[in-house]
């Protein structure tokens, strides 16, 4: 086996809004339609379908702010329910742990899985494969992002969700600053809004300037 097949290779399997594929799973009638799912006490979005987006209905807003473009538009909305979203999660992972049982799940619809005995060259097949198992077994649509890190995979994953098949593959690209020139620095993992704030302050607005800046400078500068 070539050096290049021991490469490491982590998958991110992440759910497509993924309360809202558990609603459509029971309710057929909601293919293609705008859905919405709200927070315990109806108070917030929490979960949308693309349509939904589409219509600029924003992720953790307020119902009564959306209120306006729900009726008008006739979006459907459910109030959440979690013992259906649980057992569907749980579904979704122990068909994952079919291709690596060192499952490491994390969050209810996100679970890393390590792809390192794949070769290089059949990993976003594999990839692929494992989307298709997962929704023919489960009924969930996934997005998949493959790379040599958690965090890489996390960004593969971001572009994956924009993509037909689904399925990104970061490994055995020489070259990644291109694509991470075009990921803005909030949609990196473990990047909030004060550290948005922070890095847009000092100049700093996307993934490929946040790989080629030292630790040592991040660590000074948090420094307040």
């Amino acid at each position: 086996m070539s050096f290049m097949q021991h490469t490491k290779k982590i998958a991110l399997v992440d759910c497509n809004s993924f309360y809202v594929s558990c609603e459509k799973l029971f309710n057929p009638k909601l293919i293609n339609k705008p859905v919405v799912v709200l927070s315990n006490n109806d108070g917030c979005i929490i979960s949308r379908s693309n349509e939904a987006k589409a219509l600029g209905i924003k992720m953790g807003e307020p119902y009564f702010k959306a209120k306006d473009i729900i009726l008008k538009n006739k979006v459907y909305v459910f109030s959440s329910n979690y013992s259906l979203y649980g057992d569907l999660s749980r579904r979704v992972m122990r068909t994952l742990k079919r291709f690596n049982s060192e499952l490491e799940i994390y969050s209810i619809d996100e679970a890393f899985l390590d792809l390192s005995n794949f070769s290089d060259n059949e990993v976003e097949d594999v990839g692929k494969e494992i989307r298709n198992i997962v929704l023919k077994w489960t009924g969930i649509p996934t997005s998949i992002g493959i790379a040599k890190t958690k965090t890489l995979s996390k960004i593969a994953n971001h572009i994956a969700k924009k993509k037909q098949s689904g399925v990104t593959s970061l490994i055995g690209i020489k070259n990644i600053d291109p694509i991470l020139e075009k990921i803005d620095i909030n949609d990196v993992w473990g990047v909030g809004k004060q550290l948005t704030k922070f890095y847009y302050k000092n100049g700093i607005y996307n993934a490929k300037q946040l790989k080629n800046i030292s630790n040592t400078w991040i660590k000074k500068a948090l420094t307040f």
